[in-house]
């Protein structure tokens, strides 16, 4: 990372507060479709956000100025951050009320960054990024093409990271135009005091995969399977897995279950003996089964967020049954024993204990009464509900929790999680 960069400056703040921030490298084709997807969702609330972006030079400015006309309609303040070249000032957007040009030194670290920072009422996004040096392509060498171009960094809905990065951006404008960044600072404030928890995310991740899928299917029919459209899959799993943790992370009475699930599935699938394959499924399930049941209006009727990605009808198949039980009272399809997906039998038993140990907490006890106690619970609904084989394999998780089992409750790695969708082929 360039000393002095946004980029920089942010990993620095959230390291020194043990903040996780997750970094990917993206491709130049699909940050422009991730950042269309955001630019346009402003088009659709009009809420009057503020809008800082960095285009690192003013001719990828100027390919975007007339999209960024109509941006400003409906925008309190929209910063433009780029090196002075090709017309960059002259173009009619920047000559708006709410446009401000903040003309970067080519020494500048920002005129390697591309930024797009969101802060409205109801929402928070953003895209970080800068483009990687002559050296980080190594052996590979630079790309003939212009959408193959590479970028590290990330992109978030978590309002306070966008907060945060918004700041830093605010004081960088400083140097340049304090009235300017005096002026931000207010609006800022002013929207922070707004904002609130709501369920924007959801509309804005589904806008995304859409975005990203359609890139998918242009690169697809033009070049077949290439780095540039796993890399656009990989993103649109990414913003599926962004939302779970989002949804998650509003329950404040359990905002951990889907990281929890996945780390006890992960270890009774091993128990289980069960292929990496299906282990993979099986822990990408526990980590999405928190979104299955949102739906998005299309022309005729409602989709499943899930059923936009085909890669995921697999992982689709294991959330629905869920609801299954073991003597064919459950839902949707009232199958019964060993009819129900293995994985969702597992996903059902393991959501179930995780409650359960999530509600013994709330009474005080020592660790190894929780575990006895969740499992307990379970074993009332054996033979009726769960999988009698299953509750035996539970009993084993437990002994082992008992005796100090540590279990890999991590949050997924989003820059690589293109392996989570292969079924049989890893």
């Amino acid at each position: 990372m360039l000393k002095g960069s946004i980029l920089q400056q942010l990993e620095t703040v959230c390291r020194h507060s043990n903040r996780h921030i997750r970094y990917g490298v993206y491709y130049k084709n699909t940050l422009v479709s991730l950042c269309h997807a955001l630019e346009d969702h402003i088009l659709d609330k009009r809420e009057q956000p503020i809008v800082v972006t960095c285009f690192q030079r003013g001719k990828w400015y100027l390919q975007e100025a007339d999209r960024y006309r109509d941006i400003a309609a409906y925008s309190q303040d929209v910063v433009i951050m780029a090196t002075d070249d090709a017309g960059f000032a002259a173009h009619s957007t920047s000559q708006l009320p709410n446009v401000n040009l903040v003309e970067l030194n080519t020494t500048d670290p920002l005129s390697q960054e591309w930024h797009l920072i969101i802060l409205a009422p109801s929402y928070a996004s953003m895209v970080i990024c800068q483009e990687l040096s002559d050296a980080d392509y190594g052996t590979q060498g630079l790309p003939t093409s212009d959408l193959e171009r590479k970028f590290y960094g990330m992109w978030t809905f978590e309002p306070d990271l966008v907060l945060k990065t918004t700041e830093l951006a605010i004081t960088h404008i400083e140097n340049y135009n304090q009235e300017l960044a005096h002026k931000l600072n207010s609006h800022k404030q002013i929207i922070e005091t707004q904002m609130a928890s709501s369920e924007e995310v959801e509309v804005i991740v589904s806008r995304v995969i859409e975005y990203l899928k359609s890139s998918e299917n242009t690169v697809t029919s033009a070049t077949g399977k290439n780095s540039l459209s796993r890399n656009l899959v990989s993103n649109e799993l990414q913003a599926l897995l962004r939302m779970a943790e989002l949804i998650e992370m509003r329950d404040i009475e359990n905002p951990m279950a889907g990281v929890q699930v996945a780390g006890m599935a992960e270890v009774m699938a091993q128990l289980l003996d069960l292929p990496p394959w299906q282990i993979k499924r099986l822990r990408l399930a526990a980590l999405l089964h928190s979104i299955y049941n949102l739906k998005q209006n299309k022309t005729n009727g409602e989709v499943q967020v899930l059923d936009r990605m085909p890669e995921l009808q697999d992982i689709a198949q294991i959330i629905i049954h869920q609801n299954e039980w073991w003597n064919g009272n459950g839902v949707p399809e009232g199958l019964s024993g060993e009819e129900i997906p293995l994985e969702s039998r597992i996903l059902a038993l393991l959501m179930e204990f995780q409650r359960e140990i999530n509600q013994q907490h709330k009474n005080p006890q020592g660790m190894e009464d929780i575990f006895a106690l969740a499992l307990s619970k379970c074993k009332q609904q054996e033979q009726t509900r769960f999988d009698p084989e299953l509750i035996n394999t539970l009993n084993l998780l437990v002994l082992g929790l008992q005796q100090g089992l540590d279990l890999p409750f991590m949050t997924p790695k989003f820059s690589n999680s293109i392996w989570l969708i292969d079924s049989r082929q890893s």
